[in-house]
């Protein structure tokens, strides 16, 4: 059965989830740049010595917004490629629903939590997702 709409809403749920986290990481980190006192010119690159003066909290936020520009891109990419070829059967959608949820599940450990483990262990199970999802596609295309 070809795509229909609704079966970009995966798409649609992961960007609008960045955005949030867009708006969550800088409702924190204006504010912890103006209490450390840096200059926003000062703080170009990560690594030009103000990371330190920020809470690691604040940090997190951003880094996991950063992460969602990574392999992220992969899903997006993977979900139009199966929306234009016409894949995506209902197997390949609740895959890619998993795919948000956990990367959902990965922001908030990331935001929430210190516990490292945990966030390898949610993104390795969205990393398994995607592959899961890619393979089902070159299947589909190629054999």
């Amino acid at each position: 059965m070809p795509f229909q709409t609704e079966d970009l809403l995966p798409v649609l749920a992961l960007v609008v989830w960045t955005l949030i986290m867009f708006i969550w990481m800088y409702v924190t980190r204006i504010p912890a740049f103006q209490k450390a006192g840096i200059n926003p010119d000062e703080a170009r690159h990560p690594d030009a010595g103000y990371n330190e003066k920020i809470p690691a909290s604040v940090r997190s936020i951003a880094d996991n917004y950063n992460h969602l520009h990574e392999q992220p891109t992969i899903f997006y990419a993977l979900v139009f490629f199966a929306a234009l070829t016409g894949g995506g059967d209902n197997i390949f959608m609740y895959l890619a629903w998993a795919y948000v949820i956990l990367r959902v599940i990965h922001s908030l450990v990331q935001v929430l939590s210190a516990q490292v483990t945990q966030r390898f262990l949610v993104f390795a199970i969205s990393t398994l997702v995607l592959i899961v999802m890619a393979v089902k596609e070159a299947i589909r295309v190629f054999v």
